[in-house]
């Protein structure tokens, strides 16, 4: 389970430069080198609600129609929220056959094809969310597992589990958060949708007001406000800026909302008012009240699709059917059944998220004290409603939004009862210990905060928010980066921030480096490369000075050739450096402290790129003056073997503050120990050298006993687990004889015989036994 967390985790928090370097093409997205053709084949697709999931298989289906993907004959496309309410239940033949499409004939020889060819049949599954409930996700038992009727899960089980149509290809579309646990290994291949870039965003904007009077303002007016832009990232969230942008200025404004609360309250209020028409505006607040109930009671079951005949009334119904907050869909008709089956389905989650919320302030069950149990950065164990991940944001959104008429005459109460709602949330954020909270709870703290508006509270958090912030492995997006630029600029401390593999986008790594108060961070190094390098295009050589100071490598572990080219263009990047300083102040020499200050260098690229990957990093390795631990030791094993340890010994002269070296387990011979032991007195103030299980006979041995006196600030030899018989036992013990500085010579091998040993360990007790 932990390691599945691990992979899942590597799979979707990695650098923006490396998504980019690995971007493909829709055609290219069923391609899996090394694979056999005759098993299932699994890809999923990840990415947040509204990034485009469901448009992109769409797409695919749109362009399989037209002739691309022609290694499929039959292609199926399923909204998971319509096939996955627990009480329906399906044989593969109905759900492929009935529920996507009925062929009006040969119903049952086509099926009897694809059982046989099932490499052409391709299945998607949009929406998905089981494979998260890794306990309750049940093992298909079916004895006619193609025939017999179960559950969608049970369905779903037996595809992945290759027990149903074994040879097929799926593709599921997940949310990041919707763990894959133990199904990851199952996995071929993983993609995320990863939304717009800025440019990307005001193409949108520009292409949905292309034929608008209001082309010329539209982007100018949305771009003002920064925190909507940084929303568009998300397509989902780019359609209702741009639609509450149009109603804004066909109503004459000159403004957007500042939050994404009041951004859904005027869409909820335009919708309605815009269509209404012989129904009572209280009919309509009664109707979305209702609504909002019905979102929140499928929220808490982490769905939002029902059944028609479930839902509270015909009017409430028609209601969300007229304004687009349901649509529509079928089920597949049972052969026994006579009535064909509606279901409905909210239109966005946005829309649901936005709808618990407005549930939980209209609520009269609902205490005060009561609300605060939704905001999800306030329970320690559990997030329970993670799935509703913009309810907590919007809950804290409407409680400050008295001043609204609208919002007003929905919720019926009077100004004390909303200010008594305010003081609640105060109150229990007062109280909040801050710096107690993980990094993802103290990011949802600032976005719901944020949505408030509330300057003491927004000052509040600013002032209670340690000096060393860590975001290690938490997603940031463009607006959680807007939101924690706001609050930072607030607060009159000094930050250090550590933003790796939070997968920020240049423009947000520049904007909270660009801070006065963020004195130094840590991030991707090659994004912080990507951003100098604009900056360096741009000429903006003071900013970028500024962030090269501001900048922490130390410690620093390369576990990709993309590391080891990252580093090459950091050094690269120090010459470049130097020519502008040179420009700009007349100084002749200039380090980046990053590089001046890295004392300690991990190398874990195992077997595959070990040596190359270390070929190109001697070259620049005397470019780190302050380099004191260099570990070449990696639980897959480098493997550097004799070429890498010559290539690395003919760098030591440059070495100076080298302490510690560790090239355990790297498949180096005798004739790699011979090259090592010529240069190793060069390591002038080499203090521990591990040479733990390599491959080392007695000639390596004498090689090393040779040198040892000369390598004075040496105090540590680990040559354990190699070939050393006691002959070269004996060689490395006369010569720790000349040592006096030597503290420890650890060299069990199980070549050199125990009494052997013993003895040598009588004669110095520095040899370790």
């Amino acid at each position: 389970k932990n390691s599945a967390k691990a992979m899942e985790k590597e799979l979707v928090t990695c650098s923006l430069q490396e998504k980019e370097k690995t971007a493909i093409d829709r055609s290219q997205i069923f391609q899996i080198p090394q694979r056999k053709d005759l098993e299932t084949k699994v890809i999923v697709v990840l990415g947040k609600a509204g990034m485009g999931k469901s448009i992109l298989v769409q797409k695919i289906c749109q362009d399989w129609s037209n002739g691309e993907f022609s290694q499929f004959e039959f292609v199926f496309w399923f909204d998971c929220k319509q096939i996955s309410l627990p009480e329906k239940q399906y044989s593969l033949k109905e759900l492929l056959l009935e529920f996507f499409v009925k062929p009006q004939e040969g119903g049952k020889e086509i099926f009897e094809y694809m059982l046989q060819n099932p490499a052409k049949v391709l299945l998607i599954f949009d929406g998905f969310k089981g494979l998260h409930d890794h306990e309750n996700f049940p093992r298909c038992s079916a004895s006619q597992p193609e025939k017999d009727l179960c559950s969608i899960k049970e369905l779903l089980s037996g595809l992945i589990q290759k027990k149903i149509l074994n040879g097929c290809t799926l593709l599921f579309t997940a949310r990041p958060k919707d763990k894959l646990y133990q199904y990851v290994s199952k996995v071929d291949k993983t993609i995320e949708i990863v939304g717009f870039s800025p440019q990307q965003r005001e193409l949108y904007i520009t292409k949905y007001f292309e034929e608008s009077l209001y082309c010329d303002c539209a982007l100018k007016l949305i771009k003002e406000c920064e925190y909507l832009f940084s929303h568009c990232y998300s397509p989902v969230m780019c359609r209702f800026v741009c639609f509450l942008c149009e109603t804004v200025l066909e109503m004459g404004e000159k403004s957007l909302p500042s939050t994404l609360t009041e951004v859904f309250l005027k869409f909820f209020q335009q919708k309605i008012m815009f269509m209404q028409t012989d129904v009572t505006t209280t009919q309509n607040h009664e109707n979305l009240a209702t609504l909002a109930r019905v979102a929140w009671c499928l929220g808490e079951k982490h769905q939002s699709a029902m059944k028609s005949d479930l839902i509270p009334s015909k009017e409430v119904k028609e209601f969300a059917l007229k304004y687009g907050f349901f649509l529509p869909f079928a089920f597949p008709r049972h052969p026994d059944s006579e009535e064909e089956e509606f279901g409905c389905t909210f239109s966005d989650f946005v829309i649901q998220n936005f709808l618990c919320a407005l549930h939980l302030l209209l609520a009269e069950e609902l205490k005060d004290k009561n609300l605060t149990k939704y905001l999800s950065f306030l329970s320690k164990k559990k997030k329970p409603y993670n799935w509703l991940d913009l309810m907590p944001r919007f809950l804290a959104g409407l409680m400050f939004l008295q001043d609204d008429s609208y919002f007003c005459s929905l919720s019926n109460e009077d100004e004390k009862l909303s200010t008594k709602k305010q003081k609640t949330l105060l109150k229990y954020i007062r109280r909040l210990q801050i710096d107690t909270l993980c990094p993802e709870r103290l990011l949802e703290l600032l976005c719901c905060v944020y949505e408030t508006q509330n300057n003491y509270l927004l000052q509040h958090v600013a002032l209670r928010l340690e000096p060393k912030l860590s975001f290690l492995g938490i997603a940031l997006t463009p607006p959680d980066v807007h939101v924690l630029h706001s609050i930072l600029k607030r607060s009159r401390k000094e930050f250090s921030l550590d933003l790796q593999n939070s997968s920020i986008d240049m423009q947000g790594l520049q904007a909270l480096v660009s801070l006065r108060n963020v004195t130094s961070f840590r991030a991707s190094l090659s994004d912080t490369v990507r951003l100098w390098k604009s900056l360096e295009q741009t000429k903006d050589y003071e900013l970028l000075k500024a962030c090269t100071e501001k900048f922490v490598l130390d410690p620093f572990k390369a576990k990709t050739m993309k590391d080891i080219s990252d580093l090459s263009d950091l050094v690269e990047m120090q010459e470049k450096m130097m020519n502008c300083v040179q420009e700009a102040s007349g100084c002749t020499s200039y380090e980046i402290p990053a590089i001046r200050n890295l004392r300690k260098l991990e190398f874990a690229l195992g077997p595959a790129c070990g040596l190359q990957g270390l070929l190109k990093l001697v070259k620049i390795l005397a470019a780190f003056p302050s380099l004191q631990h260099l570990d070449l030791d990696a639980l897959s094993e480098n493997g550097i073997g004799d070429e890498g340890a010559k290539s690395l010994s003919e760098v030591f002269p440059t070495l100076t503050s080298l302490e510690t070296l560790n090239l355990s387990q790297n498949k180096i011979t005798d004739l790699g120990a011979e090259n090592l032991a010529a240069a190793l007195p060069s390591l002038s103030s080499l203090k521990t050298l591990s040479l733990y299980n390599n491959n080392i006979c007695d000639f390596g041995a004498e090689n090393l006993a040779k040198v040892l006196p000369a390598m004075a600030s040496l105090r540590v030899l680990d040559v354990q687990y190699n070939k050393i018989t006691g002959v070269g036992a004996q060689q490395l013990t006369d010569s720790l004889r000349k040592c006096p500085h030597m503290k420890n010579l650890v060299m069990w091998n199980p070549t050199i015989p125990y009494g052997v040993l013993e003895h040598l360990h009588q004669l110095d007790s520095r040899i370790s036994v």
